[in-house]
């Protein structure tokens, strides 16, 4: 096949707003199992949505805007249902930026030789392809950005608010872009391993370039005093976490980094995890909400892990806080404000 027929199907992104889950999540909360439980998740996230004082904490991590949730996330910046977000590097610049930039995912096949994708430059994420040439593109763009730059290090925070900038100025080629809509509306990014991805191939590029001149890094610490900045201005947190890894513990680690600042602050109150991930082995991202509450992270009572795949579970959970209409009141927090 040719590169050409390979990437001719694109992936669309789920519309929230177009289907309301309402009748399907009640339906879920008189059953059992993962049912139940992705019926508890969506009642805790649309309490955060309802509560007032409740700053909201949205934590991404795999693939998940390459597979057709993008739209989901935009949507939540758009509609106030989000006041901060930290992610993988992957989901933020590969397949977001990407995306900003005018460049699609296509649907493909996990049954494919991987020496053919390879020889016509297409990457392969399970069943989803991406142009490694344009790929590329987004690397040097992302360079081009740390050129614009003066030189120093700087957080993920600022970097991708740069992103953000160099979206506005320029025009995204897509209307649903997460990075410019955040730059809009002062919603703070957090990549905590921001070189683990298209970034980093650009901060290289922009490295090397400098020699030994003045270069822009990426400063991690800085990222996570910012988020602890915006803990101790919040009076109370929820989390919403897809996935696990870096953004899940980064995220919960906070109220733990304000009690060694001497700040008297409140676990997290809320917490929703979506997962495929076990705990038996100890490992982070299966790691149950309920373990975190041992380390001060995390309030006991309005927590709640879903074992599900996040394509299907995130857009139920979003479409029910959504129609039930708790975000129509909550205020800006605009805390990229807070941390100029």
């Amino acid at each position: 096949m040719k590169k050409e027929e390979l990437l001719s199907k694109e992936i669309e992104h789920i519309d929230i707003k177009s289907f309301d889950s309402t009748e399907i999540i009640d339906a879920f909360s008189k059953m059992a199992f993962q049912a139940k439980n992705l019926a508890r998740a969506s009642h805790i996230f649309e309490k955060m949505t309802e509560d007032k004082d409740c700053s909201i904490i949205l934590c991404l991590a795999g693939s998940i805007f390459s597979a057709g949730l993008k739209k989901v996330v935009y949507d939540m910046v758009k509609h106030n249902m989000v006041d901060a977000i930290v992610s993988t590097g992957a989901i933020i610049v590969d397949q977001e930026f990407f995306e900003a930039l005018g460049f699609k995912h296509y649907q493909g096949t996990p049954f494919i030789d991987d020496e053919l994708l390879r020889q016509q430059s297409i990457d392969r994420i399970y069943d989803t392809y991406i142009d490694e040439d344009e790929l590329r593109v987004c690397d040097m763009t992302t360079a081009e950005i740390a050129d614009s730059l003066e030189p120093g290090p700087y957080s993920s925070r600022e970097f991708i608010a740069a992103m953000g900038k160099y979206l506005y100025e320029n025009g995204a080629k897509v209307n649903d872009s997460v990075i410019l809509e955040a730059y809009k509306k002062g919603v703070p990014i957090f990549v905590p391993a921001f070189s683990d991805c298209s970034a980093g191939f650009g901060l290289v590029y922009h490295q090397n370039a400098r020699g030994n001149k003045p270069k822009v890094s990426i400063d991690s610490a800085k990222d996570f005093f910012e988020l602890t900045k915006i803990k101790i201005a919040a009076k109370d947190t929820g989390l919403f976490m897809i996935g696990g890894g870096v953004p899940k513990n980064f995220a919960q680690d906070v109220p733990v980094a304000a009690d060694i600042l001497g700040k008297e602050v409140n676990m997290h109150k809320y917490a929703v995890q979506i997962t495929v991930a076990d705990e038996r082995d100890g490992a982070l991202s299966g790691s149950t909400l309920k373990e975190a509450h041992s380390w001060g992270k995390v309030e006991s009572g309005s927590e709640q892990m879903v074992y599900a795949e996040a394509t299907v579970a995130m857009p139920l959970i979003v479409s029910y806080a959504y129609h039930k209409g708790g975000w129509k009141k909550r205020k800006e927090n605009r805390y990229n404000d807070l941390l100029k």
